[in-house]
């Protein structure tokens, strides 16, 4: 019999990432169908715009990835009962653009199933490289952005209050966070706090999402 719940997904994607968190935390079962990058027919099928993820249940659709989190939390007794902290919310804002200019040529070079065909690879980067500049030049070792992002996760080690949760607590900022470090996971040449290595390797068990380490470009 399948499972109740079908994710629809990319795994690069880190809206798809805070989804997915949410069955492994709750420890509910579903099936998970990856969509090839350039699929565009299956999710304008399914919400009426190329959108990932989408969650299936009886046959209805739902988008947008937190909207999903908070559907799958309210079954049983929900689980991301913690506070929100600001600090944590303004960490997720800083360390926004660098990460994502180093992580957008890194998944564009990873071996992910998203981009299974040479049409689906060339596409996301002819769609995202104008964003944010040369991809090859990104993928440098030594890079500015890789410099503030070591940085940056300096100051993020003293803010994670526990390994199984970052205030202590699992909340909403625990999938905020994850999804972010589970993206820099792309990035060889990141340097993680003990702290912050504790953190992601608990989480990377808790929520079932595990890291990209030993695909790291």
């Amino acid at each position: 019999m399948s499972a109740p719940h079908i994710l629809y997904i990319y795994e690069h994607c880190p809206f798809c990432t805070k989804a997915r968190m949410i069955f492994g935390l709750k420890n509910l079962p579903y099936e998970q169908r990856i969509l090839l990058n350039d699929d565009v027919d299956g999710p304008v099928r399914m919400v009426g715009r190329k959108v990932v993820p989408i969650l299936e249940e009886n046959g209805t659709f739902m988008p947008e990835s937190m909207d999903i989190v908070a559907h799958i939390d309210a079954i049983g007794t929900p689980v991301l009962t913690g506070e929100t902290r600001p600090e944590i919310a303004a960490w997720l804002k800083k360390v926004g653009t660098p990460l994502y200019r180093l992580f957008l040529p890194r998944a564009a070079a990873a071996p992910l199933p998203e981009f299974a065909t040479t049409s689906a690879r060339a596409g996301f980067i002819r769609r995202k490289e104008p964003s944010v500049g040369s991809f090859s030049a990104l993928l440098e070792e030594k890079t500015d952005e890789l410099t503030q992002l070591n940085a940056m996760l300096k100051e993020l080690a003293p803010l994670i209050r526990s390994p199984e949760a970052v205030n202590g607590e699992l909340s909403t900022d625990d999938i905020h966070l994850y999804a972010h470090l589970h993206s820099m996971s792309l990035i060889r040449g990141v340097v993680y706090p003990a702290e912050v290595e504790a953190y992601r390797q608990a989480m990377a068990v808790r929520s079932g999402v595990g890291l990209f380490d030993d695909i790291a470009v």
